[in-house]
């Protein structure tokens, strides 16, 4: 339905009378409101701000421009602002480093050297000696706005394939290079999404998924995405004679990812339906060409481990919600003919993969990590002696390597490199940093508490020593609770910046995630989204029940689905939070499905266009619950490259949170420019969303920030 323009821009420059806490201050600009309504499934629905999901109109960006000088002149006039960035600074200037991977000849890593805006590829040899920057992405661009989005070395070491976005957009184009001579070929490969290269073994080509180039005249910022097709692209030649091995016309919602197996012999297709954990499996026999459908039915994760030969080895959830390993003989691949090697136990598989002809099985032990090890007939072999409590990803090793190498953190360890030699049978530090503050000085704690159901959930709560629970301390409450994602502890240097400001840092693992396993995510779907927030309550009550925090200390905040949650949290319990952060959130329920790759989220929460999920959806969707009364202090955060969550849901969100609130705290937006859904995103420029996240918090809780912090 297309908005008539009218006179909203001059509507949009009307202002109004709102007051910044209890300072004089430009009110907030009004927005033009339209009449757009339409009937769904026999409810009436309106929706006046139809027009700023025109990201391309002269009227939407002249909004921006308002939202945006709105924005940063409240931010700024909160004084010793730059206290908060200068400790983040000093903070995140360290060196960083990647677990390497060798191929061929040469070990391959990433290092930043403490505040480059992207991290650079390196080359050493085999025993990580001589290297020298293959890579280095902050050439790209001048501001750092241009990412790299992966990387894929062949085989043996002699090419590198690697994917570029720019200002965070999910859209990639792939290039390619001779690593031994730093040629960069003319080739390039475009209008790529959720996709990696997987190199032949002879390194002479890659397979890889696209969509179909958008037709003229489309925003390729905001259309859907269907279609994904699976081609190989012979290196030398111009993509438009690349060859289509795979797709399915018959399914538009099909995606395909692909991965060779180590003898060469097989293509592997996991085939996704959205964001849905399940997938189906195929395989295509190269030397015959013949597809093979080896779990068609989409019923359970099917993620591929490894083969020996007509033998392929799985991690999978069918029949164990934790997970398992199975071995299925492709001569015989019925569902009786299933072997299982590694059965299910009360912890959750985190990740699991095939290293020194073992299996290595990362688990989630009350969402901390433990790592074994098991004989390729699945006899325990091993229990890793970890650092600590924490997390462990990035484990990297070959099938035949002597030596794995991961990297282990937690919310007040650093994230360091730890190398495991199965000779050995011993962790040992690679690579630990060095940051200009001691771990010792902290504490992280795991508690448990009760939400509105009896559900027992887990959350880790982060303070520097000497905090008094005197029921007064300012705190972060962040949270995810969704897509089947553990929100594992991660380090993060801000954090420790905001435990210098005593601050307490606190992140509950809500339903929705894969913590659990995946009873734990049905829990936090569809029907059952509202488990997601009372979970999220109950722990911004428990924190206050303990004397951490009150509700005018307390802050929210939230990325992408864990926007939706901060949106639920503005409509539900308004009462419960001093100020609230949705970040790149899905806000209008009724409408994501229509724009870019929304539509891949309907297995998540169903979708507005079926008239059983209409109900719960309408009842929960932010944006349609925004109604008169005093709202805590929000900063909305969007980007207007964020093709995933396009920012048409903050935008909108923003206007009718403006229009409706009835209290003295504010409501601004932070809309980044050349930024995207937050992958990609220049360290200049994270650091900066983190001084303004932490000075918004601080303001609002009525606390004035320290010249300085330690």
């Amino acid at each position: 339905m297309r908005i008539l323009a009218f006179s909203m821009l001059a509507a949009s420059l009307l202002t109004g009378c709102q007051s910044m806490d209890k300072e004089q201050h430009s009110a907030a600009p009004q927005t033009a409101r339209s009449t757009v309504s339409e009937s769904l499934h026999g409810t009436q629905v309106a929706d006046p701000y139809r027009w700023l999901e025109d990201l391309d109109s002269v009227e939407t960006a002249e909004w921006v421009k308002r939202q945006q000088s709105y924005g940063d002149q409240y931010l700024t006039q909160i004084p010793n602002r730059t206290v908060i960035e200068d400790r983040i600074t000093q903070l995140w200037n360290y060196e960083k480093l990647s677990p390497p991977e060798v191929k061929g000849d040469n070990q391959f890593f990433y290092r930043n050297d403490g505040l480059q805006s992207q991290s650079v590829l390196y080359r050493a040899d085999k025993r990580g000696n001589h290297a020298k920057v293959l890579l280095d992405p902050n050439g790209f661009s001048a501001d750092g706005t241009i990412a790299l989005s992966g990387v894929s070395i062949s085989d043996q070491g002699q090419w590198l394939a690697y994917g570029t976005s720019q200002s965070g957009s999910d859209w990639q184009q792939w290039q390619f290079i001779n690593i031994a001579t730093g040629e960069a070929l003319t080739d390039k490969l475009e209008w790529i999404k959720f996709s990696s290269a997987t190199w032949d073994k002879q390194g002479e080509g890659v397979w890889y998924s696209r969509y179909d180039a958008p037709a003229a005249g489309d925003n390729k910022m905001e259309q859907a995405n269907y279609f994904q097709k699976v081609y190989y692209h012979k290196l030398g030649t111009p993509q438009s004679e690349d060859t289509l091995v795979y797709h399915r016309p018959d399914q538009k919602d099909w995606g395909f990812g692909t991965e060779l197996s180590d003898d060469g012999k097989y293509l592997l297709i996991s085939v996704s339906q959205g964001t849905d954990p399940r997938n189906r499996f195929f395989y295509q026999e190269l030397a015959t060409g013949n597809t093979v459908e080896l779990m068609s039915e989409l019923e359970a994760e099917y993620l591929f481990l490894g083969n020996d030969g007509d033998t392929f080895y799985f991690k999978t959830d069918y029949q164990a919600p934790k997970g398992r390993i199975i071995a299925v003989d492709l001569n015989k691949p019925q569902k009786a003919n299933w072997r299982e090697l590694v059965a299910e136990t009360d912890n959750t598989i985190y990740t699991a993969a095939i290293i020194n002809n073992r299996f290595v099985v990362s688990y989630l032990k009350d969402v901390l990590a433990e790592v074994q090890v098991y004989g390729l007939k699945g006899k325990l072999q091993q229990t890793l002696a970890l650092p600590g409590a924490g997390r462990v990803v990035g484990i990297s090793g070959g099938r035949n390597d002597q030596q794995m190498y991961f990297l282990f953190n937690s919310y007040i360890h650093p994230t360091g490199v730890y190398r495991y030699d199965f000779n050995g049978s011993e962790v040992s530090a690679y690579n630990i940093p060095d940051v200009a503050f001691s771990p010792a000085d902290y504490v992280s704690e795991q508690v448990f508490y009760t939400s509105k159901d009896g559900t027992r959930v887990p959350m880790i709560i982060s303070y520097k020593k000497g905090l008094k629970k005197d029921g007064n301390n300012p705190t972060l409450l962040y949270a995810y609770g969704g897509f089947n994602i553990s929100l594992t502890p991660r380090f993060s240097p801000a954090t420790i910046a905001w435990l210098d400001m005593g601050g307490v840092y606190a992140v509950p693992n809500l339903r929705g995630g894969a913590e659990y396993g995946e009873a734990w995510h049905q829990g936090g779907m569809k029907e059952k989204k509202q488990n997601v927030f009372d979970d999220y309550y109950a722990a911004a009550e428990y924190l206050i029940a303990q004397n951490y925090t009150n509700s005018s200390k307390l802050g929210a905040y939230g990325r992408s689905n864990g926007g939706l949650l901060m949106g639920a949290a503005l409509t539900q319990r308004p009462d419960l939070f001093a100020a609230v952060l949705p970040a790149v959130g899905v806000l209008d329920m009724l409408r994501f499905q229509k724009f870019t790759i929304g539509w891949a989220w309907t297995s998540e929460y169903g979708s507005a266009d079926n008239a059983e999920d209409f109900g719960y959806l309408l009842a929960y969707s932010p944006l349609h619950n925004v109604v008169k009364q005093a709202y805590p202090a929000t900063m909305v955060m969007t980007a207007d490259h964020d093709d995933r969550v396009v920012p048409s849901h903050s935008f909108k969100f923003t206007a009718e949170l403006q229009y409706q609130q009835q209290g003295d705290a504010p409501v601004i937006a932070r809309i980044e420019t050349k930024a995207g859904h937050g992958a990609g995103k220049p360290t200049a420029m994270k650091i900066a969303e983190f001084r303004d996240i932490y000075a918004f918090l601080w303001h609002n809780f009525g606390l004035t920030l320290p010249e300085q912090i330690q």
